[in-house]
């Protein structure tokens, strides 16, 4: 994997994961319990994707510094 591919990872995976939680925090008041299920598990499965997303960029960049080093 490229370095440059490995960062787009790491920063998407950052932004998934700063996203959702903000989506979390600003969900408005007044609505039916399932659309808090619903919503709270939508934000919890793209926060784990978020950070595996950003780990496998984060190995992806070590081993492209290890292979260029």
């Amino acid at each position: 994997m490229s370095r440059k591919i490995a960062g787009f990872l790491i920063i998407i995976g950052a932004f998934m994961v700063f996203e959702w939680i903000n989506l979390g925090f600003n969900l408005a008041d007044g609505h039916p319990t399932s659309f808090y299920v619903v919503h709270g598990i939508l934000i919890a499965v793209n926060v784990v994707l978020g950070v595996v997303l950003a780990l496998i960029g984060w190995r992806g960049y070590r081993g492209a510094v290890r292979q260029k080093g």
